[in-house]
């Protein structure tokens, strides 16, 4: 498991809208990136109005991922999930699917997505990645989501002709 996480990002105090779409399926697991993800985001975007949907599992997400992108065009979407691998390939199968798919909404919908759907050999590694104090992905997907609110409201600035927000 790496050790980096993504540079914590300035706080914004930006009206922003920030959606997340989170498996019930191995439900602890989910509910500890959750919980990270809403302590980190309260502070670095104390002002953003965060929307949760849950679904059923991990197979679930990327279908409500795309009605909430099209239908609420949040500024980002976080995707929460944990799939464990077992003895067969549905797992492996269900990740490459749901990466995929995640990943040709962030480009057709031009809205970061952030994708923390993560596929481990066990529990102990779901637990670590999940529920850990030291490194939990859930955090990361905060940061991660900040970071990337701040670069698209940078980059939609300079193309307008805006004067360069970096310090903003």
């Amino acid at each position: 498991m790496s050790q980096h996480s993504p540079t914590r990002p300035r706080p914004i105090q930006d009206q922003v809208s920030i959606a997340i779409v989170a498996s019930l399926y191995n439900n602890q697991f989910v509910q500890g990136l959750l919980d990270a993800a809403r302590e980190e985001l309260e502070t670095l975007a104390p002002n953003a109005a965060l929307t949760v949907y849950r679904v059923p599992g991990a197979f679930e997400i990327p279908v409500c991922a795309e009605l909430v992108l099209k239908s609420t065009k949040p500024d980002v979407l976080v995707a929460f999930g944990v799939i464990i691998r077992g003895s067969t390939e549905h797992a492996d199968l269900v990740g490459a699917s749901v990466t995929d798919a995640l990943q040709q909404m962030a480009v057709r919908h031009v809205t970061p997505v952030i994708h923390e759907v993560l596929l481990v050999n066990s529990e102990e590694q779901a637990e670590e990645r999940c529920l850990g104090v030291t490194i939990n992905r859930g955090t990361e997907a905060a940061q991660t989501a900040v970071n990337m609110l701040s670069l698209f409201r940078k980059m939609r600035a300079s193309f307008a002709g805006t004067p360069d927000l970096e310090n903003a």
